[in-house]
């Protein structure tokens, strides 16, 4: 891996978790409100923030997360699941805009992961936890990809890593 590479994983891992950090209350309950999550449109730019984004996940789970053991594995398992989707699919999709909305579909669907995880921790039931997860996840992402689109304006995502 380039350093170029490596130190690019490592910015968007450490915005990450920082922004996870100042949102932890709505990160971690049946109703998912994780800013940072808008991160995972980076994929639709570069396939190579996979890493970064893998790794915030993982470190922000491991950091902040109340059900630590359920997290890393439902959480980290549900990130790398939809991002593994995503970048498969995009190849055979041009547009940016197409892909995020993709994306936004594809991390929407793939909450039925953690509305498990928190049947199992919690005993909450699956399906209102999976609606209530994935309403949160939808409106990340979806207020997330016209935000990275301008962000990719002035940055040009797909150069930087």
């Amino acid at each position: 891996m380039k350093v170029k590479t490596l130190v690019g994983n490592g910015i968007i891992a450490a915005l990450y978790i920082a922004v996870s950090f100042f949102i932890q209350p709505f990160g971690f309950t049946n109703i998912q409100f994780r800013i940072s999550e808008m991160f995972n449109h980076l994929v639709v730019f570069n396939k190579k923030y996979f890493f970064g984004i893998v790794l915030g996940v993982f470190l922000t789970n491991l950091l902040f997360s109340p059900m630590r053991a359920y997290d890393l594995i439902f959480g980290v398992g549900q990130s790398v699941i939809a991002l593994l989707i995503t970048i498969v699919i995009s190849r055979f999709i041009k547009g940016i805009w197409t892909r995020m909305i993709l994306n936004t579909i594809v991390f929407t669907i793939t909450m039925f992961f953690i509305a498990i995880e928190l049947h199992l921790a919690f005993g909450w039931p699956f399906l209102l936890t999976w609606l209530t997860t994935a309403i949160g996840e939808f409106v990340v992402m979806a207020v997330g990809a016209p935000i990275m689109f301008f962000l990719n304006k002035r940055v040009h995502f797909k150069h930087q890593i």
